[in-house]
């Protein structure tokens, strides 16, 4: 028979020896970790996660997305299991604080570093403006847009709910700057419809000392002061008034930079047009064009017969020329 005394005195198990076994397979959590955890209990203002630790876990409501949320329901669910963050060591109760925001956070910041990588164009809503531009959120992280870099007639305060298509101009998590361009991507989709050689028409809308900023079907172009007449001109208001309409050439195309450089000198039949008869220019901008596309053509034909003729293979010693060699020592 089995003795029932010596069965209760291997099997016993005081509190101490409890307490022993915890410690011994506790985890230690540290403020920074990601860990696995299921949703026990809802609270008002925040919600007690099982994560393993011999206290719940507690995440508050500021912490439970990088968007705003009115009540844990919106984004928690009782027995939900998922990852959060750890975002502060126990407090005197030992409970640890956890964050989704922090994740979100992060991996917003990667999403966003992906997309400028990849030279994407993003769409997003503005939300507010400012003295300096645009506020709009990419991924749920707050962006900027600069007022240089808007480019619309409406003024800033219409744009509040107004999508607008984006490229990344700067993506710097260490300093929390999110910098984007509404001119860059409008630039961009124009360009794509562009080319180098077309003739286009437009207004002017600035005059600098060194140009004249042109308007062609809602971005903006520079007519340098050397690409306005082969004659020398001493300042484009000589030839310029803001608003005028006239017709340009497109020389150059930078994408990467979001510039578009246009030339009516290209375009003058005799050199000095531009200055003296401006509208002969106009008139004649289409065929001066043609010759334009042309010689462009014939450069470029030149270039890569050049690159033919320096890449054409040399004379290479033939496998008969060695066998001859081989066979006379041979015979020798």
């Amino acid at each position: 028979m089995v003795n029932q005394k010596t069965i209760a005195r291997d099997v016993g198990f005081t509190h101490e020896d409890f307490a022993a076994l915890l410690d011994k397979y506790d985890y230690h959590f540290s403020p920074g970790d990601v860990v696995a955890g299921t949703v026990f209990s809802i609270e008002p203002r925040g919600a007690l996660i099982d994560i393993g630790a011999k206290t719940a876990a507690y995440i508050p409501i500021q912490e439970m997305s990088i968007n705003r949320v009115d009540a844990p329901e919106e984004v928690l669910q009782s027995n939900e299991t998922r990852e959060f963050f750890i975002l502060t060591d126990e407090n005197e109760d030992g409970q640890l604080t956890l964050s989704i925001r922090r994740i979100e956070y992060m991996r917003a910041w990667e999403r966003v570093r992906q997309l400028q990588a990849e030279d994407a164009t993003v769409r997003s809503q503005v939300f507010a403006t400012n003295r300096g531009g645009a506020l709009v959120r990419i991924e749920g992280l707050r962006g900027f847009i600069p007022g240089s870099h808007i480019s619309t007639r409406k003024p800033k305060e219409e744009l509040v709910g107004e999508e607008l298509p984006l490229k990344f101009l700067e993506v710097d998590e260490d300093r929390n700057r999110l910098v984007l361009s509404h001119r860059r991507a409008l630039v961009e989709r124009k360009m794509n419809r562009l080319e180098v050689g077309e003739v286009v028409i437009g207004t002017v809308r600035g005059i600098k000392p060194y140009g004249a900023f042109i308007d062609i079907g809602g971005v903006s172009g520079l007519l340098h002061i050397s690409e306005i007449s082969h004659d020398h001109i001493d300042t484009p208001h000589s030839v310029f008034n803001v608003n005028d309409e006239l017709k340009v050439m497109i020389i150059d195309l930078d994408a990467e930079r979001g510039r578009i450089s246009l030339s009516t000198k290209q375009l003058e039949p005799e050199p000095g047009d531009m200055v003296k008869n401006p509208q002969l220019v106009y008139d004649k901008a289409e065929e001066m064009a043609a010759k334009f596309r042309e010689q462009m053509m014939q450069q470029q034909q030149q270039a890569e017969q050049v690159t033919s003729d320096a890449t054409e293979e040399v004379d290479i010693p033939s496998a008969s020329d060695d066998d001859s060699e081989s066979g006379s020592t041979v015979e020798e």
